[in-house]
Parts: C-alpha cells; structure tokens; sequence
C-alpha cells in the first residue's frame, strides 16, 4: 500500500539530470519531494503533481521522502529506444530498460563469448556508504586503475538517488555503473549480478569491481531479516565466475546497537551462515584490545576455519578521501566520528591494490 496526496511545486532547490528536489505544497504544509526526470519529466514551479508520501507519513529513515508520483503537465509518456526488459515487473510503475543481455544489444556476444572473471577483486559492501572509501583508496593507490560499480537491487532501485555515485563518476574514480535485478539508471542494465559482473569486466574492462546496494539499507534485528544477506550470495556468485572475492566488513565501536558493535551481526551472519564458497576479509590495524575483540567475534563465530582473514593498516583511507576531497558519512556519522569503520573499508581496499601495485613495481605495498 502506498499514501498517496495531491501537492504544487513551489520552488526547485535543486536538480541534475537524474535527479530533482522541490519545495511542494502539501496538505498545507511546504515540504521537500524529490522527482525522478526519467520517470515522471522535469519539474517547474506552479506543476501539480500527485505524491507517494508514505515514508514521511510513517516517520521512516529507510525512504523517508516525499516522492513526485504523476505530474499532471505531463498526462501522457512514450517509451524511447530500444530494449524489452521491463524492472519494477507487474507494479503501476514497471518501466522498460535496454538489457546489455538483450539479442539486439552489441554486447551480446560478450556473454557467449565469456570465459570467467579470472580472478578479478570484487570488493562486496553492505552499506552504500562504504563506496566512497573503497573506490577512493584503490584510485588513489593505482590512479590507472579502471573501477567499475555495480549497485544492486537490496536497497534503493534508482541509481539516481546516490549523490556518491554522481561525484564518483564525475571525479573519473568510477568506470561504469552497472544496475542489475530491479535497480535501474545504470549506463549499463543487467537482467542479475552474474550478468553484472560479466558486463562490468567484460564491458567496461574493469579492472576492479565493487558492487553495494543503494543508500537505504533495511535491518529487522532479526537474524536473517536484513538486506545485506545478499552478500553471501555475491561471494557465491565471484567465485562460481572465477573472481576474487573480498568482502568488506561492517565494523564500528560507535553503534549504540549491541548487535552492530565492532563487527556487525550481519557481516558474521553472511560469512558463518550464507556465503557456501571461501571470501577474504580484512582487519585493520587499530588499538590492540580492540582487535582482540574483532579476533574473538571471528574465532567465536569460526570465521577463520571457512574464509581468509589478511590485516593491514586502513589510514590511507583518510589520504585518499582528502585528496579528492570526498566527505563519507556512514549511518549519520564522518570519518572523524566513526574512524574504525572508514579504516576497515580503507584496510579492504589497501589489501586489493596490493595485487596491481606489486605488478607495476615488483614491490609489495606493506
């Protein structure tokens, strides 16, 4: 079910291509709502326009905004270029999208012709706040590296929605963007992740991939009731293709929340529980006791016997962000206030370079 109100656009606060935020009038309030241009047209004050305001309605953090439904300037739409595969399947808003699986994409032959990642990184995150330090570090550290990013359907559908997304792209850190499942907007649509990582090696030749899920991630409390679970299946999915996966641990002292404290319940449940093939992981170097704990969650959980565990020192990930001055955030808080989780996305990705810097200088990194 969904809430839906009439409103009136005041002002556009502001807008890219992909993305539009207003000021709206509605139900005798000025509130925010953001509009999708490919799926509802651009705005301009004075437009009515129907709202889903059901996040807001609800007081939700997960899609907690007003989103424009219908803008009455526009009462009728046409589908442009090519492509059948719809997303968003069966609901009023399924939309078609050009597949690089489809026959008639040129990118066809590039899945018959496949022949395995052959041992491509894949870093696999969680948290959409865990793009920035990732890709910042691994282009920081091996400037001519081609990154690709693959977001998932766990969380938001639109890659419009991340703000990460576009200063990466327009900071040429990321190659290509690929959207597999649901998820739609990428310069690359995909019917699953397999055809996914295919698209994003075999397409835009990457070098390295990370693949997230949008911002917006979901959490029960319960064990299995949270959309990060997909990560085990990522891991799965790397390695039938012959890729490298290197999961990136959800790890904080700064969560209030017991089952999120040093690392989180959800990266222990995906690589105890989910992932059925190995992945490699990474500690950071910090305080001693606290990496007696993380060592102990691991031990507890026997994470050690099922997926390789490397250490290394996750500071750079300060260097990197400051040096193409990115600002992250990860549930609310910077680097500043939660060091530990930005340092064990720096120590994954730091582990990652390794490979390519020892190829171009004979040297390992650490």
């Amino acid at each position: 079910m969904f809430r839906l109100r009439p409103g009136t656009v005041k002002e556009i606060i502001r807008g890219r291509e992909e993305l539009e935020e207003a000021l709206v009038l509605v139900e005798d309030r000025e509130e925010k709502a953001l509009n999708y241009p490919c799926l509802t047209g651009n705005l301009s004050p004075g437009d009515e326009v129907i709202l889903n305001t059901s996040a807001l309605h609800l007081g939700l953090g997960t899609g907690g905004k007003h989103f424009v439904f219908f803008n009455f300037r526009y009462p009728q739409r046409d589908m442009r270029g090519k492509g059948h595969i719809m997303k968003l399947r069966y609901t009023p808003y399924q939309l078609k999208v050009f597949s690089c699986e489809e026959q008639e994409s040129p990118f066809n032959n590039c899945f018959h012709e496949f022949n395995g990642l052959e041992g491509t990184p894949v870093l696999i995150g969680e948290l959409h706040s865990m793009l920035i330090p990732a890709a910042a570090v691994i282009k920081y550290l091996c400037p001519h590296i081609r990154i690709g990013y693959i977001m998932t359907d766990g969380a938001s559908l639109p890659l419009a929605l991340s703000e990460t997304v576009s200063q990466l792209k327009n900071l040429g850190i990321i190659t290509g963007t690929v959207t597999p499942g649901h998820a739609f907007g990428g310069e690359l649509e995909a019917v699953n992740n397999y055809s996914a990582l295919i698209a994003a090696r075999e397409i835009f030749k990457s070098q390295v991939i990370i693949i997230t899920m949008g911002p917006g991630t979901v959490g029960t409390g319960t064990e299995y009731g949270f959309t990060g679970l997909e990560q085990g299946e990522l891991i799965n999915a790397v390695n039938i293709l012959e890729g490298d996966p290197f999961l990136i641990l959800r790890a904080s002292f700064q969560d209030a929340r017991q089952r999120h404290w040093g690392i989180s319940h959800h990266s222990l449940t995906v690589l105890e529980k989910i992932a059925l093939t190995p992945a490699t992981l990474c500690l950071p170097l910090i305080e001693e006791e606290k990496l007696k704990y993380l060592k102990s969650q691991l031990e507890e959980r026997k994470i050690y016997s099922r997926h390789q565990v490397k250490e290394r020192e996750g500071g750079v990930v300060k260097e990197a962000m400051d040096y193409f001055r990115l600002e992250g955030r990860t549930m609310g808080r910077s680097i500043n206030e939660d060091k530990m989780f930005f340092e064990t996305v720096g120590a994954t990705a730091r582990l990652v370079s390794e490979k390519f810097l020892f190829q171009e200088t004979g040297t390992p990194l650490c």
